[in-house]
């Protein structure tokens, strides 16, 4: 079947295309950049990376545009407590967020853009607005009068036709329940950054940042417009009136919203001790390849449960994937090659692609993953496997992990060496957690052929995630190789043969292809 995403726009799943059949203009809301972004923003960020692979993987071309948002009210605040001026206190944050997402291997976008830098631009779009009879004016701030934009709610589905003419909300953030007139130009305030302009002098709100610079790079019209669920109202719903009733067109074609990520079955908050950003992790031992697996284990639709048991487990995939590629590359098989393996190759190979067309079934991709392993280490013990099927086993595992895992390592990860002042502040604003059971990184046992417990393959880690009641028996994967290959591994890992292993060439671990610097 054909590539397709759901569209919470439409609230249905629907076939991907784009305007001109050949190039995707995606707009990706970008950092509030007032402090360290959390594991949470960095799930929705890993499914970002993740959609860009596969869009690529099936023929496209990116345009993507991301904005950091280095000007709104917890900006001011917090750059007001700690005594900077307001470029200064972001451009730690913003330098911070690229190194997080480099951690994590995240592709960057074609264009990152700052919104402080699109101040003419945003000054234009609320000059059209009001040029259409959108706008008012009280107290020298320019509102947006929604009730001029009759598909005001069709993206969160809500109905907003009884709201209160006139009423007004001033602050960036709210909920449905306040929907109002929101602010598209602030008054300038004594204390607060501002600029002197055509709609006279103060700042942006933060709706008019992302309409105002996606279409001065994208055009009215743009393709895909990813970011987390929390920001389908007011953001996006904002959004789409500003944008469209600039143009009179449809802004957005394909709305792609990530779920929340829960700790612990918990709301992750700083008042429950279980708020964690990248560096927390990584300074806990956790390596950041097991990090980006987790985060991208659960399709993206779906809430992630996210555990220091959980990570023990995406660790212990990774290595599984490790082994089975030095098995691939050490082994000595048979010459020719087994009609019944080539055909196993194409079925994994289409299961993995199939997953990933149906809206980044992440999830089913790994359970393809991981079942080919286990059928393919069962065929090696057997001697059914062959000279001739390594090759092709070697092409999907390289094709698997360029277009959705990328779990390589990566030295010198944030948190390790970073620059002094993003220490400095990471230690002043993010206290370490407390310490708790079971977070470090897991330790790596031996394994006794004898004793060897059946792991668990990616089917069931993805049901434990968000199918708790499901019986996990049937989806135990019965590895019986599993004990007997990995101990002469990890027994050298620790031994003699550890530099030839560290350099050794694992092809299902090759890092991304098609990586894209700022521009």
């Amino acid at each position: 079947m054909a590539l397709r995403f759901y569209n919470t726009l439409t609230q249905q799943v629907e076939p991907f295309s784009t305007l001109d059949g050949k190039t995707v203009r995606m707009y990706t809301c970008g950092p509030t950049v007032y402090n360290f972004v959390h594991i949470g923003n960095l799930r929705t960020f890993t499914f970002q990376d993740i959609l860009r692979r596969w869009l690529r993987a099936r023929g496209y071309t990116l345009n993507q545009v991301m904005n950091i948002t280095d000007i709104e009210d917890k900006i001011i605040r917090e750059a007001k407590a700690a005594g900077k001026p307001i470029d200064e206190y972001t451009a730690v944050y913003t330098q911070a967020f690229l190194d997080d997402t480099a951690t994590l291997r995240l592709e960057r976008p074609e264009r990152i853009v700052a919104a402080t830098k699109h101040i003419p631009e945003m000054v234009e779009a609320v000059q059209q607005l009001t040029a259409r009879g959108h706008t008012y004016v009280s107290d020298g701030s320019v509102y947006y009068r929604i009730s001029t934009f009759p598909g005001y709610g069709k993206l969160s589905h809500n109905d907003f036709s009884g709201i209160r003419a006139g009423a007004r909300v001033d602050v960036d953030e709210y909920d449905k329940d306040d929907a109002r007139d929101f602010v598209l130009w602030k008054a300038a305030k004594e204390g607060e950054p501002s600029w002197d302009t055509a709609v006279g002098p103060g700042r942006p709100g933060w709706h008019i940042e992302c309409s105002a610079m996606a279409m001065k790079y994208l055009g009215d019209t743009l393709d895909i417009h990813t970011g987390g669920v929390d920001l389908t109202f007011p953001h996006h719903e904002n959004e789409i009136a500003q944008a469209e009733g600039i143009s009179g067109k449809q802004f957005v074609r394909f709305w792609l919203h990530a779920e929340h990520l829960s700790i612990d079955a918990q709301k992750m908050s700083k008042s429950l001790g279980n708020f964690y950003t990248l560096r927390d992790l990584l300074h806990q031992g956790f390596a950041p390849e097991a990090i980006r697996y987790l985060l991208a284990s659960v399709p993206y639709r779906k809430k992630l449960n996210f555990t220091f048991e959980g990570l023990q487990a995406a660790a212990h995939s990774i290595d599984r994937l490790r082994n089975y590629a030095l098995r691939l590359n050490t082994d000595k098989f048979d010459a020719g090659a087994n009609p019944v393996m080539e055909e196993r190759t194409r079925a994994a190979t289409a299961a993995f692609e199939e997953a990933l067309d149906d809206d980044l079934n992440t999830a089913e991709a790994l359970a393809a993953v991981f079942e080919y392993i286990r059928d393919t280490n069962s065929a090696m013990d057997l001697g059914s496997f062959l000279a001739g099927n390594a090759q092709g086993a070697l092409e999907f595992g390289r094709a698997a992990d360029r277009r959705r895992l990328d779990v390589k390592a990566v030295p010198g990860a944030p948190g390790r060496d970073e620059h002094p002042d993003i220490k400095q502040q990471r230690e002043r604003d993010n206290p370490a957690p407390a310490p708790r059971r079971n977070v470090q990184a897991p330790r790596r046992q031996k394994h006794d052929a004898r004793r060897q417990r059946p792991e668990r393959c990616a089917g069931d880690l993805r049901r434990r995630e968000y199918e708790p009641r499901q019986n996990h028996a049937e989806h135990e994967c019965k590895d019986e190789h599993d004990a007997r290959f990995h101990r002469p591994l990890l027994r050298a890992r620790h031994g003699q043969h550890r530099l030839r292993l560290e350099h050794a060439e694992v092809p299902l671990l090759r890092a991304g292809e098609g990586s894209h610097e700022q521009r």
